[in-house]
């Protein structure tokens, strides 16, 4: 399987408390919740429900399968919605060393050594093994070149703060840019594919 991850992010890179509610993730102090609700138009939440559809099963960090888990997995009108519907068919992985008992079925914990886990899944046919959110494990799968394409879906707001996609003392990447897109809103979507290390001019 080809694993794809797909993050929304502000121009400033912060990936922290995208979601609905303002409340959803306070960690660090982050004040500043909820900034996607309502981004990108028709055809952006098109392109985004087309890409949960293709995926051939799905790879969460903790946090965000709990909240994939209480949303898509539990609320019936969630549930039944085409997101929802390709959610609950597709096996998921969640990579954690605490979670023991997942309550959303057809769900596996990797709680062992993870990067073979990666790799196990990613040498299976089916697809592709889509990495929706989940910023900290995206960064862990950058940084041992597991990730295969990255979607982007920058949202034009600056943040000032929350946790980023990119730390800043992080490994450096290239990227070659596979797709690029505006929509109506200004969300860009930017798709890219790992190129190595990016090559630096010589004084």
């Amino acid at each position: 399987m080809k694993l794809t991850t797909i993050t929304q992010v502000t121009l400033d890179g912060v990936t922290q408390g995208n979601g609905g509610a303002s409340e959803e993730d306070r960690r660090n102090g982050f004040e500043r919740g909820g900034w996607a609700k309502g981004a990108g138009d028709d055809e952006t939440r098109a392109f985004i429900t087309r890409t949960y559809q293709r995926a051939g099963a799905y790879l969460f960090g903790r946090r965000t399968y709990e909240l994939f888990a209480g949303s898509w997995g539990a609320i019936d009108r969630m549930r039944s919605h085409p997101v929802g519907v390709a959610l609950n068919a597709a096996p998921k992985y969640v990579a954690s060393t605490t979670l023991t008992a997942p309550g959303w079925a057809d769900t596996t914990v990797l709680s062992g050594d993870l990067e073979a886990a990666v790799a196990d899944l990613k040498a299976r046919p089916g697809g592709e093994l889509q990495v929706h959110g989940s910023g900290t494990l995206t960064r862990w799968l950058l940084e041992r070149g597991l990730v295969d394409e990255m979607i982007l879906l920058v949202v034009p707001v600056v943040l000032g703060q929350g946790a980023r996609l990119f730390p800043d003392a992080g490994p450096d990447l290239a990227l070659d840019l596979v797709e690029s897109r505006a929509d109506s809103k200004g969300v860009t979507i930017q798709v890219y594919r790992p190129a190595g290390r990016p090559q630096y001019a010589m004084a």
